[in-house]
Formats: structure tokens, sequence, C-alpha cells
């Protein structure tokens, strides 16, 4: 086994340049990407070694970009996108949700969308309004779209190959404050299925389940809780649509307690809708309510208020507690 040890950006930009040298029809578009080789330099050199006619800078203009990018999925390209911010993804909202989503059951299944959106997402990195948005539940509540988020190097190596090679549309997820997270690449490892959730950590009183950034969070409670006695399970979802819930409900039904924990706000969440299904099919497994962590249900504030507004380790044990305590 081929291992090597890389931030999760290099992790992605690894795994796209595979991806691109396996199929000529995987390109690249989005603001900056090429030269620059984006904000967060997740693209960079990709450019250079591929050409422009691969790695495409684009206008700033996320509609025209999406709309570019199904012409060329409709022709036989493989698009992938890079939307800058979480927060500039709302201009190519309609292109997304109601063409994007909707164009392979209009025509029957006849007409693939193999297109990836990529999204750097979440806070933890002191950014300005509209730079730190979870946006993530607005695209797994839209039929159409797949809708994954990794949380190591390793996930986000083969996810983005995975998704690349989908033949829907895929929402790529990419945890922001992890970028620079360092973690082992299995470089020549088979592809964990796309849409499976797994676990992280093994252990037998409480359930903690997560997505993207806050699975670190979860790891780092769980290590605290252990250090007072309590056993915690750690349960990575990785696709926010459509969901591997096995995982999940095998883990509840040996704990028999599970914590859901977000950075996006909790009303109308994905934390919301994978607690009301265990409720639904793990009832008689339950010794407590499933118990929600998130951000709070306002916008996200300044920066300097961020790390109260964001879900730690502590909020994390607070509901461990009151899990147990039923």
């Amino acid at each position: 086994m081929t291992l090597e040890t890389m931030p999760l950006s290099k992790a992605l930009n690894a795994g796209m340049r595979k991806a691109m040298e396996n199929d000529p029809k995987v390109l690249l578009m989005g603001e900056d990407i090429g030269k620059l080789g984006g904000v967060f330099r997740v693209t960079e050199h990709l450019q250079r070694d591929f050409g422009d006619r691969r790695v495409l800078d684009t206008p700033l203009a996320e509609s025209g970009i999406v709309g570019t990018a199904i012409g060329m999925a409709m022709v036989g390209y493989r698009p992938v996108i890079e939307i800058q911010f979480d927060g500039f993804v709302f201009p190519a909202f309609d292109q997304i949700t109601t063409q994007l989503a909707k164009l392979t059951n209009r025509h029957e299944g006849a007409l693939r969308m193999p297109i990836v959106i990529r999204i750097p997402y979440g806070g933890h990195i002191g950014a300005v309004e509209h730079h730190q948005e979870s946006p993530e539940a607005y695209f797994a509540h839209t039929p159409g779209l797949r809708v994954v988020s990794p949380s190591t190097p390793n996930d986000a190596y083969w996810m983005i190959q995975e998704a690349i090679s989908s033949n829907d549309p895929v929402i790529f997820m990419e945890p922001k404050s992890r970028y620079w997270q360092k973690g082992e690449v299995e470089l020549d490892a088979s592809a964990v299925p796309l849409h499976s959730s797994r676990v992280v950590r093994t252990g037998s009183d409480v359930t903690l389940v997560g997505h993207g950034a806050m699975v670190t969070t979860l790891l780092q409670a769980a290590a605290l809780a252990e250090a007072e006695g309590t056993s915690c399970e750690v349960v990575d979802v990785r696709s926010l649509s459509p969901v591997d819930y096995e995982p999940i409900l095998d883990s509840i039904r040996k704990t028999g307690r599970m914590v859901y924990a977000q950075e996006a706000q909790g009303f109308g969440s994905i934390g919301g809708e994978i607690a009301a299904t265990v409720m639904e099919r793990a009832f008689y497994a339950l010794e407590a309510p499933v118990l929600r962590v998130s951000g709070y249900d306002t916008p996200f504030p300044p920066a300097k208020l961020e790390g109260s507004y964001l879900p730690d380790a502590d909020r994390i044990l607070e509901a461990v507690d009151r899990s147990l305590a039923y």
C-alpha cells in the first residue's frame, strides 16, 4: 500500500489530477482557478500541467459558469466547477436547482449531467460575510442532486474521483477549515463507495454523528469524554444525499443514544432530517431522545464571534451529558 501524508487541499488536487489523467473529457472551471490555483490553492499547477483549455478561468458569474457547464455536459464533457466561497453559490442557485437537478428526469434518463460543483463551506477561518456559510441542506433538499462532504484527506482524494465519475450532478461540499489538516492518503487503495457512512471511532455509550469539519470536533469530544469515563462512537455521514443510514442505525442499536453535531443552523437541517429518520427506524433501540448541536438560527456572525456561534467540543459534551442523564 502506498501512503502519502498531505493536507486535505492537496488531496483534492491529487484526486482531480488523477481524474484528468484518466479521462480527457474532465475539465475544471472557476474563478481564478488557473494561474492563481484558486483562493485556497486547491487547483494549483493544474492549468500549468493540463493547459488553459482544460483548466478554465471564468468570469465572475456563477450562474454563467453553471449554465456553461450544463451545455458542456450535454455534449459529453465532465465539468468540475469551483464556487470560490459558499456564499457565492446563490447567484447560481436557479441554474442548479431548476435546471441541472431536473434535466435527467426531464429527459427520462436519456440525458446525463456528469457535473461536480465544488463548494468550500463552513466557518473557522475568520472571514467576512458570505464567506462562512453552510448551505448543504438547500441542495440535499433538491431531488436530482447528490451531495457529499469529505472530512479527511483520504476521503477527499477518493471521493472527488468518485464524484467526477458519477453520471449525476454532485454537490461536493469541502470543509474549508480542514484544507490544511494533514492525514495519510492511500494512493493505491480501492475507493470506498461515495454514498456510504462509516464509523471512525468505536464506542459503547453514545453515538456521535456529523459530517465535514465537524467530524474532527466530534473526535476531539470523544477523546475528552473517554478521559471522563464515557465511551463515544463517532460516525462520519460523508454522504448527505442520499444518506447511508445502516452504520448510524447499527451504532445506535449498540449505544442507545445519539448526538448529531453540525455547523449549519438547526432548523430545517441535515441533522434534523437524520434525527427524524433515526427516531422512525430505531425508536425501540433508543434510551434517550436524539439530541442536536448546531449553529444558531441567525445569520453567520462577524468573525470575532464565530467561536461562540459554532459548536465546539464543550457544547457536544454538554449534549452527551444530557443524553446520559435520561
